[in-house]
């Protein structure tokens, strides 16, 4: 390595380390709630074993000194998906951090023994996009790993999650609809996948399409023939590769999905005749309780009070879409 190059890796430890040390540390207003009583977007649920708990991670707001509101990422955990506290701090924005609005979509994955937060930030002067910050705990405090997000910075992104297939990280994102707003008809938003660096500081290859939001036969166009495309979430059900999208709908936000006919994350990729959820519901994940039971949680309605919905059992039976029980 050159002695400048050596530098520019010197310089550039310097100021992370710099930007971890002025984590901010608050208290947020946290107490007891049931499922059905507190307002969530875009849920994200890990449960981990080692303290047989469940976290569920949600943006929200802290008070500074002068009792001004600040976006931050938090937590509530439960130990039965129905009965929760929080929220707790799970990223408070060091001092001088880039990102000041849209905290949105954020999502915890274990990953080489540590814990990696996906987040969707943005400000005035960096385009949206979707960072990785890490901890050692589900429980943070969560601290950047870059300096901006990871997702193209010419770009508007969003939702981002993570996929590793034979040992390599990737990305999964949204490029966002309104980056397509005056381009040929009929062309966004994306769903991309990335290849990340094995740290997952930084993108180790250029996005690729893996398919647009026309191509589900239920969506409706925003405008000038664009397409939503929201919430990715990639899983394996009986073998088979599938994720989790939403899109607009003609009933409202819907969740659908996507096979990959080839078993790998680059596809290519086929969308099911079904909507999961057709009326006004969605950005929704994956995951397994203590007992065994795979279960789909999303938030529903999308507009007005929001609320945690979760789906036990398997979503998808041959070529159908079968909800076997909602809570």
């Amino acid at each position: 390595m050159s002695s400048n190059r050596l530098m520019m890796v010197l310089l550039a430890a310097s100021c992370m380390t710099g930007l971890m040390a002025q984590e901010q540390v608050v208290n947020l207003p946290s107490r007891k709630w049931s499922r059905r009583e507190y307002i969530t977007r875009d849920p994200f649920i890990l449960a981990w074993k080692k303290n047989q708990t469940y976290y569920l991670y949600k943006s929200t707001w802290y008070k500074d000194a002068d009792g001004k509101d600040h976006p931050c990422f938090g937590y509530f955990k439960s130990k039965d998906l129905e009965d929760w506290e929080g929220p707790f701090p799970a990223f408070v924005p060091p001092k001088g951090f880039w990102a000041t609005k849209d905290f949105w979509a954020p999502e915890v994955h274990e990953y080489k023994g540590k814990f990696y937060l996906f987040c969707t930030m943005n400000s005035d002067s960096h385009k949206r996009g979707t960072q990785i910050l890490r901890a050692d705990t589900p429980e943070g405090p969560f601290m950047p790993i870059s300096e901006f997000p990871q997702t193209p910075d010419k770009w508007l992104c969003l939702d981002g999650t993570f996929w590793v297939e034979d040992g390599k990280p990737y990305m999964i994102f949204c490029h966002e609809w309104l980056d397509f707003k005056t381009g040929p008809k009929g062309m966004g938003g994306t769903i991309e996948m990335m290849p990340l660096t094995d740290d997952l500081t930084a993108s180790a290859g250029e996005p690729v399409t893996l398919f647009r939001g026309s191509n589900a036969p239920w969506v409706k166009e925003i405008t000038n023939q664009t397409y939503v495309t929201d919430g990715p979430f990639v899983y394996q059900e009986n073998g088979e590769l599938y994720m989790l999208w939403t899109g607009s709908g003609w009933a409202g936000y819907t969740m659908f999905v996507a096979h990959s006919k080839s078993g790998k994350l680059a596809g290519p990729w086929e969308q099911l005749n079904e909507a999961i959820q057709p009326l006004d519901g969605g950005h929704a994940m994956r995951f397994k309780t203590f007992d065994g039971k795979i279960m789909t949680a999303f938030h529903g309605p999308n507009s007005g009070s929001t609320r945690l919905v979760l789906i036990e059992g398997p979503i998808i039976g041959s070529d159908t879409i079968r909800v076997k029980k909602v809570r």
